[in-house]
């Protein structure tokens, strides 16, 4: 939705075979996007290329031919022979490879001790390290954050190439050292900024959205907004990227998003429920801990995922058996015999039992049929139970169906219980 944009393109490429052949999937390729988008630039094409250089230059060629400012790459900057890229970006350029001393001397710093305590130093590493401090004459080579320096390539006439490592922790690490190079920060400064709306949304149906959409044009000219919309962990995200000129008429079609839809509103600032959830317990002071039996410790993993986590994570417990329910969390054994073990009263037992053994504020108990079998016609797959409790006596209970393969009811039945936590601990920050 919304007219081509009035700002500079952007393009990636990210290189590996083993992204071709399916044996890992691509994380580089979105961050960027997502961070690109963000700086102003409109990105007109994600590509992926094998390791052989003529696929490499293809897609480059393709990127500067479909007018791009800027090709930003991932990968192929190892010391092995089929890392290339940096060769492959320098004859894109019209420049030469040069042994840069400066970055060899790094590589040398970072590689030393690994290489006595390995067992490797020697002429191999001499030549891996001589390999990766090989670069395009005039380009401006970015720190290592492993051992690849990555580059900026000011091509004559563009466009400009900011080549990064392959590794996603190596590749995000050098990013903010890539802003800074004095080709990319000149670039940035011709940008439009961005003012992007991010809102959230749980339980909200896509069709919902588009129906409201469909309503705010008949009455609102949004032809300078890009309005997309994307289902994540659960969650409805609607993304407004209004063309320079247009924030006020973006502002006014989130307004109006909100106030229809104001009781599935996650956030209107972009936050996700892992955010605001972090937040709400760190302000408030509480723990949490957890009781879970379909989901097998999803949910504490989800929870412990956010550096700081020990301030409000307490523990939790994997009650996968009924004996465990019992023997672990004190649940009654004659209520799994009475009710099930997928019941509400025994998410409930779980929930107060991880939140007595814990001594935590917050208790969430979770049980399901995660299938694909084991299901009955009282409780198909797909039946999950929920359950938190809180020291001051709230109470917030759902026992949905969730649709979906083994591995979707377990992923939604952890977004389920993260958006619960968060309606009792701060209840006007979410919604369940």
């Amino acid at each position: 939705m919304g007219e081509g944009p009035d700002r500079p393109r952007a393009g990636i490429v990210v290189t590996g075979s083993e992204l071709l052949t399916g044996a890992i999937s691509d994380a580089n390729g979105p961050w960027l996007a997502r961070r690109l988008a963000d700086l102003g630039f409109e990105v007109a094409h994600v590509v992926s290329a094998g390791d052989r250089p003529e696929d490499l230059v293809r897609a480059l060629d393709f990127l500067a031919g479909a007018g791009v400012a800027l090709i930003v790459t991932s990968g192929g900057l190892g010391p092995t022979a089929d890392d290339l890229t940096a060769e492959v970006v320098a004859g894109f350029a019209g420049l030469d490879m040069v042994v840069d001393e400066d970055v060899r001397a790094q590589i040398d710093v970072i590689l030393a001790d690994w290489g006595a305590r390995a067992g490797f130093a020697g002429p191999a590493l001499d030549e891996a390290t001589r390999k990766q401090a090989t670069i395009p004459q005039g380009s401006t080579p970015l720190p290592p954050v492993g051992t690849a320096p990555g580059l900026v390539v000011d091509r004559p006439g563009g466009p400009l190439v900011v080549v990064l490592p392959g590794p996603p922790r190596e590749l995000q690490g050098m990013w903010p050292s890539a802003l800074e190079a004095p080709a990319f920060a000149a670039l940035l400064a011709t940008v439009p900024p961005a003012h992007p709306r991010l809102l959230r949304f749980f339980g909200l149906p896509e069709s919902e959205i588009a129906a409201t959409l469909r309503e705010i044009e008949a009455s609102t000219d949004v032809s300078g907004v890009e309005i997309g919309t994307c289902l994540r962990h659960s969650e409805l995200e609607v993304d407004l990227r209004p063309r320079p000129g247009a924030e006020a008429v973006a502002e006014e079609v989130a307004r109006e998003i909100v106030a229809r839809h104001a009781g599935r509103l996650v956030s209107d600032v972009g936050a996700t429920v892992d955010e605001l959830l972090a937040q709400a317990l760190l302000e408030r002071g509480l723990t949490v801990a957890t009781g879970e039996s379909c989901t097998g410790g999803l949910l504490a993993g989800r929870l412990v995922d956010r550096a700081g986590s020990s301030a409000y994570v307490a523990g939790g417990v994997v009650a996968y058996s009924n004996e465990a329910k019992t023997a672990l969390l004190d649940v009654p054994a004659d209520m799994i015999e009475t009710h099930g073990a997928v019941s509400p009263e025994v998410a409930r037992a779980l929930a107060d039992g991880a939140r007595r053994r814990f001594g935590a504020d917050v208790g969430v108990g979770i049980t399901g049929v995660a299938g694909p079998g084991g299901g009955t016609e009282a409780k198909p797959v797909g039946y999950v139970c929920f359950c938190v409790t809180t020291a001051d006596g709230v109470v917030i209970a759902r026992d949905p169906r969730l649709r979906g393969s083994r591995a979707d009811i377990r992923e939604r039945s952890v977004d389920t219980a993260m958006h619960l936590l968060l309606r009792a601990v701060a209840p006007r920050g979410g919604t369940a």
